[in-house]
């Protein structure tokens, strides 16, 4: 059944279920209609043999009963019988022949008897007789009354040939009905379907049909387009990704192209090829350090960013980046000063925590002023790792699409980089169940901060101690 379409199951199952509901149906009637003419048999009965007890009392036989109407001629019959069994008198064409065994008559004799029998002198049809006791005169008898219960087996069997005509024809009419009513549910589904099958990579923009009934079919079709929206959104941000990825990969290849095809041509001595292979490594460094980038990019995407999880000192932390970046300090001539943070610890990989924060000090070295201040603060819980400057700071609206891949600020703050720093230090965040957040200083500046759960502080004393005041 499985195998089979879901109009043809639902047909068949329609069928099944009609089937079963009409047979029981069928019997219900068959048997109800069965009892009805049962009791309706039974009191007819009652009735005769109370108008022929009445006629024998007076009368001492049943000679009278078929011209007072009482016995219909083929159709119905009585009997007297006295204690001994002996018939005392009888309709035609019964005969002197009792109808009842010794133990029937006894049974008659204490109450009133019902009983079958298949056939009875001179009527061949199966009959329904009712033995009452009778007295008269001081003598006991046994008035027998009978009827052929002919009638009653034509009437069930006619309802037998009516059950088993109508009911086939009702099950194939609901059957058709419920393949068509089928057909017309699923048709929606089939026009979603063809739609899906012409959705590409080129038609991303395409939605399925909505049927407009407001039931199950039509919120999954509004369920699908919504999905829809979201993979063609991954879409175009990983086209533009890739665009972007390329435009960034394309420049440092083109100077190194340059650099190497000059050294060739027009380099004469050791000095100048030196030079020449300088900058190339520069270019090189520079497209090993994109694509290691862009690879921690497409890990975050499909959240695989790999973490050795461990108790992180924030003092530790900020120690062994400053101690990083020592010689870029002096070189640009800036302070570079860690605000001391003790007790405060956090969960996470270290490498990542300093891959993270060695972008921000990076950032504010290269685009802001002044003094880069390192500072951590326990917010409700959260540790927040803070990178601030004092230079111009980030356009207004710059700071909502901070974090994105490729975006830059304006020329102020837009020199070198391929604009995936803030956007992989929101990457690590994530990663590690927090946030990454950028705003401008007051008076003025730029601080970028990552929050992450916090550990309950320790008393212990940490190693390495702070890094303050390095220039």
């Amino acid at each position: 059944m499985s195998r089979l379409p879901i109009r043809v199951r639902v047909a068949a199952a329609f069928a099944s279920t009609m089937a079963i509901v009409l047979v029981m149906t069928g019997w219900f009637v068959y048997a109800s209609l069965d009892s009805h003419l049962s009791r309706a048999l039974d009191l007819n009965l009652h009735l005769r043999a109370d108008d022929l007890g009445a006629l024998v009392r007076q009368d001492g036989s049943l000679a009278a009963a078929g011209r007072g109407g009482f016995i219909e001629t083929g159709e119905a019959f009585a009997q007297l019988l006295d204690a001994k069994g002996r018939v005392v008198s009888a309709t035609s064409p019964l005969g002197g022949r009792s109808l009842l065994t010794k133990q029937e008559l006894a049974q008659a004799m204490r109450s009133p008897y019902f009983t079958e029998r298949n056939a009875v002198p001179g009527l061949d049809e199966p009959s329904r007789l009712l033995a009452t006791p009778l007295a008269r005169n001081g003598q006991s008898l046994v008035l027998i009354v009978g009827v052929t219960s002919q009638d009653r087996s034509e009437t069930l069997a006619s309802l037998r040939r009516e059950l088993l005509i109508a009911g086939p024809v009702a099950l194939l009419l609901a059957t058709l009905a419920g393949y068509a009513l089928a057909g017309v549910s699923l048709r929606s589904v089939e026009a979603m379907r063809r739609r899906a099958a012409a959705i590409s990579a080129e038609t991303a923009g395409e939605r399925l049909p909505l049927p407009g009934t407001g039931d199950e079919l039509d919120r999954l079709a509004e369920t699908l387009n919504a999905m829809l929206d979201r993979l063609e959104d991954a879409l175009e941000r990983e086209r533009g990704f890739v665009a972007d990825a390329g435009h960034e990969l394309r420049t440092p290849l083109a100077l190194l192209r340059t650099e190497l095809e000059l050294a060739l041509r027009h380099a004469e001595t050791k000095e100048e090829l030196r030079e020449a292979v300088l900058s190339s490594s520069g270019e090189v460094e520079r497209l090993a350090q994109l694509a290691e980038d862009l690879l921690l990019i497409a890990r975050s995407d499909r959240g695989r960013i790999p973490l050795r999880l461990e108790d992180v000192s924030v003092d530790d932390l900020f120690a062994s980046v400053a101690s990083r970046f020592e010689w870029r300090v002096q070189e640009a001539g800036r302070l570079l000063r860690a605000q001391p943070a003790p007790g405060l610890r956090v969960r996470g990989d270290r490498l990542r925590l300093e891959q993270a924060l060695g972008n921000l000090i990076d950032n504010a070295l290269r685009h802001g002023g002044g003094v880069v201040q390192l500072a951590a603060s326990d917010t409700h819980g959260c540790i927040e790792l803070h990178v601030s400057d004092h230079g111009s700071g980030f356009p207004p609206d710059f700071l909502a699409q901070a974090f994105e891949r490729f975006s830059r600020a304006d020329s102020a703050r837009a020199r070198g980089g391929a604009g995936l720093g803030l956007s992989i230090v929101s990457a690590i965040a994530e990663a590690h169940g927090g946030s990454a957040h950028a705003a401008n200083s007051h008076p003025r500046g730029a601080d970028v901060y990552l929050e992450l759960p916090g550990i309950p502080a320790q008393t212990m004393s940490h190693p390495g101690g702070t890094a303050e005041g390095i220039s």
